[in-house]
């Protein structure tokens, strides 16, 4: 199937515009150790939003974003970084009230073992308001990217759904990453009920088996069908639903009944987080080409395989060219890695 089933619109200055969760990741540079044991971290940008931005940006697209950072060094840093990437930073507010940045210190402990210490009490990208979401900038782009985190607390939430209104009023595509991370939530019934109201008024939906689950607790909590899943969602205005296995690969639905199934590129682990920002960035870099889902799967599966081979998240995001050259001699040794379904 093309990926033209997805219109995105044309004569805009933005490609797209995620909005949500920035902040400022700490990784260990002393790895297959506790954290106890580490003694230096390495500075970078961090949160799924703005690792999204800096992917797409990284591949060629124009990109904006909105969010809210800290009025102080770690609020510049990331500001100067997305200035830096050529990420439009108009509309990112700086918090005036005193709250501070989101802090993340991963632990690498082995390859496939890893976790992350988050400091998120009183952060500005929470704090990120109604009215600091100008319609017309969203009007400005083709997309609109929503990050989960962000549907966990008011006033972001709030914003979020002014600013999804703003979209579907333009014909914005609008796009919802689930990016389910539990510190930030009350209970499990607010995450089935707000993740259920973004879903419902998204064009392209992202997440986890898991993470879908969560969302539909509340309707279908029996539910372990990929199938079922994105059927649901196609009933209300969703085109292309991704659901994520792990290791064991992921699959692309399409409403007019496509489905294709990518499994990882083979390669050698250095973390176990941070793959499916890159894979997001460069899914959707390819249905803005114009690439059938089948590629645009490919070219995701790539980009997290490159992704958690590396130390950083953002700071290691690949170019279309780094991408496909991956792509081509991972095909060579191992042949292709999307069957349709």
């Amino acid at each position: 199937m093309s990926s033209k089933l997805i219109k995105f619109p044309v004569d805009r200055a933005i490609d797209i515009i995620p909005m949500g969760r920035i902040g400022v990741d700490l990784n260990a540079n002393e790895i297959n150790r506790p954290m106890e044991e580490t003694e230096t971290f390495t500075k970078y940008v961090g949160g799924s939003p703005a690792n999204i931005a800096i992917g797409m940006a990284r591949l060629g697209k124009k990109v904006g974003f909105i969010g809210r950072v800290a009025d102080d060094q770690f609020g510049r840093f990331v500001v100067n970084y997305f200035d830096n990437e050529t990420i439009d930073t108009t509309n990112i507010t700086i918090d005036k009230d005193g709250a501070k940045m989101g802090l993340a210190f991963t632990e690498i402990k082995s390859p496939t073992e890893s976790s992350i210490l988050m400091y998120r009490e009183g952060v500005a990208d929470l704090k990120i308001n109604p009215v600091d979401v100008s319609e017309e900038y969203i009007k400005s782009s083709k997309s609109l990217l929503i990050s989960g985190t962000a549907l966990s607390q008011s006033p972001s939430r709030e914003a979020c759904f002014v600013a999804m209104e703003y979209a579907v009023k333009h014909g914005t595509v609008v796009i919802f990453d689930i990016d389910y991370r539990p510190y930030s939530w009350n209970s499990m019934e607010e995450v089935a009920v707000y993740y259920s109201m973004a879903a419902k008024m998204s064009d392209i939906i992202i997440g986890s088996r898991e993470e879908f689950d969560l969302m539909e607790a509340l309707v279908d909590p029996k539910n372990t069908s990929d199938q079922v899943t994105a059927d649901r969602w196609f009933e209300c205005k969703a085109k292309v639903v991704v659901i994520k296995h792990g290791k064991e690969g992921s699959i692309a639905y399409t409403n007019d009944g496509e489905a294709y199934k990518v499994s990882p590129f083979p390669v050698k682990l250095l973390k176990s987080f941070g793959g499916g920002d890159a894979y997001a960035s460069a899914f959707l870099y390819g249905l803005m080409e114009g690439w059938d889902i089948d590629r645009s799967l490919e070219f995701g599966s790539a980009s997290a395989a490159m992704l958690v081979a590396s130390h950083s998240c953002s700071d290691a995001m690949p170019g279309s060219k780094a991408v496909q050259e991956f792509i081509d001699k991972a095909k060579a040794e191992h042949g292709d890695m999307v069957k349709k379904l």
